[in-house]
């Protein structure tokens, strides 16, 4: 009898501790195929722009918790005057403190110009963990390195006015206006990103 229960017991204890053994996390992106994706000319200052922050590639998670908890990134609020934020899947409301500042001034002067209505910003912060995710349901998103893992970027929708969607020629010449305006004052660089209906900006470190 003694030995009977010897051999139930003991694969009870192995099982028990293997069950117990932490899982390896395994991305879902390969960074080295990642980082051979070359960024396009036009694209490029954006680049050059976010790895004057000072903040590396964000891989994860961890990796953004580690520059709240410092203080390098803030919150940015769900709205505020001219600007919302949409609800965000594949991206997190956090930048640095110039790119949080820049928006704010955009939304205010986007405000101004037209007597009180709101833009949408429609992604914000993303890791290359979130970007992997996207692109399992949207294969417009980037392969490689974007600027939105830097945390000095967001995407402004140009057919999203007043949380409404319509396009809207005359909220989106005023837009274009105000990212003429902080582009010539060499605060952002933009593009218009017609296959996501956006304008993908990215804050200077000025």
């Amino acid at each position: 009898m003694k030995k009977l229960l010897c051999v139930i017991f003991v694969p009870f204890i192995f099982n028990v501790h293997y069950s117990q053994n932490p899982k390896k996390h395994i991305p879902c992106y390969d960074l080295r195929e990642v980082l051979k994706v070359e960024a396009t000319s036009l694209y490029k200052p954006h680049l050059d722009a976010s790895k004057s922050f000072g903040v590396a590639l964000l891989k994860d998670s961890k990796a953004v918790q580690k520059y709240i908890n410092n203080g390098k990134f803030h919150k940015i609020k769900k709205s505020a005057k001219g600007y919302k934020v949409q609800k965000l899947d594949y991206s997190r409301a956090w930048m640095v403190s110039k790119a949080k500042a820049t928006l704010e001034k955009m939304g205010a002067r986007f405000s101004k110009e037209t007597k009180g209505h709101t833009f949408t910003v429609s992604s914000i912060t993303r890791t290359l963990e979130d970007q992997c995710r996207l692109r399992k349901v949207n294969t417009n998103a980037s392969l490689g390195i974007s600027s939105h893992n830097y945390g000095n970027s967001f995407d402004i929708s140009y057919i999203r006015f007043n949380d409404v969607l319509k396009y809207n020629p005359k909220m989106e010449a005023a837009l274009e206006k105000v990212l003429k305006y902080y582009a010539n004052a060499g605060m952002i660089y933009y593009i218009k990103e017609k296959q996501q209906s956006c304008y993908h900006i990215t804050v200077r470190n000025y």
